[in-house]
């Protein structure tokens, strides 16, 4: 038997969390001095925090330690289940480095237990439309190697697209320069992102105002989306409720039947990202 695991930049909501049994790592952020660990949306005001960020607050993240991996891991392994985890993106932190640490620790004192983990190369909902896949696939029985066989397939499948509403905070992330900054927020400019097959995020595009950068993510969908009728269709948005909403109103208008769901983004992925973000993950033929 083993427990599934993953982590709070997935963005799963709690109460998905909970229908699929997971175990979720909680990353942390620093906002005003205080260290908190994302709890999946359970007790976040999201509101609260992206209107701190519009006061000028500047939230930071960081990796995680080896303790806090061992207090996840060693539990489940001291009872005698192993573990399989789905993680975020290896490219975008270097917390991996002490979660493998870790894991070769547990190895050498619990040798006839098994530590697996698969890198999503994704971000955000784009990790958590895998975890939530696998997820359901965990709860049917899959073995390990099974998992790892869908996960391979599902991974290469999966994208996200989003657009930021400022880039100030892409230029504190070392994302745009100075002037791009300056000239890019004087203008409306909308710079669209993507996370490509080696979970880097890359700047893809760029619109003129949101309706035009949402426009062409609805076009990206149309053209790359695979199976967009059998399988969830994520809204992601960072304390733009009414955005998120109109955009997935198009969504459903040129895709007919499909599962659209509005997801908050969290405050680790919003501390880069910034209010305003709006995103949408999608099955696609290739990313």
């Amino acid at each position: 038997m083993y427990q599934l695991f993953c982590d709070s930049n997935s963005e799963l909501w709690h109460t998905k969390v909970k229908e699929l049994g997971l175990n979720v790592i909680r990353m942390p952020y620093v906002i005003d001095g205080e260290e908190y660990f994302y709890d999946m949306g359970e007790n976040t005001d999201h509101k609260a925090f992206f209107d701190k960020m519009r006061g000028g607050a500047t939230p930071t993240t960081a990796a995680l330690n080896e303790v806090a991996y061992m207090e996840y891991f060693e539990p489940v392994l001291a009872r005698g289940e192993d573990i399989y985890y789905i993680t975020f993106s290896h490219a975008m932190s270097g917390t991996f480095e002490a979660m493998k640490r870790v894991i070769a620790q547990l190895k050498e004192k619990y040798p006839e237990r098994e530590i697996r983990y698969k890198d999503s190369k994704q971000i955000c909902m784009g990790c958590g439309f895998i975890v939530y896949y696998g997820a359901l696939k965990y709860k049917e029985g899959a073995t390990m190697d099974e998992l790892d066989a869908y996960l391979d397939d599902l991974i290469p499948h999966t994208t996200m697209y989003f657009a930021v509403d400022d880039l100030t905070y892409l230029y504190r992330g070392g994302r745009v320069s100075g002037a791009k900054k300056f000239f890019g927020n004087m203008l409306g400019i909308k710079p669209i992102l993507y996370v490509n097959d080696e979970g880097k995020i890359l700047n893809v595009d760029k619109g003129k105002g949101f309706k035009k950068a949402l426009y062409m993510m609805r076009g990206y969908m149309k053209s790359k989306g695979e199976n967009v009728d059998k399988y969830k269709v994520f809204v992601i948005h960072a304390d733009n409720e009414e955005e998120a909403q109109s955009f997935a109103a198009s969504l459903r208008a040129e895709f007919g039947e499909i599962d659209v769901e509005i997801q908050p983004i969290g405050p680790v992925i919003g501390a880069h990202c910034g209010p305003g973000t709006i995103g949408v993950i999608f099955h696609c033929k290739a990313r």
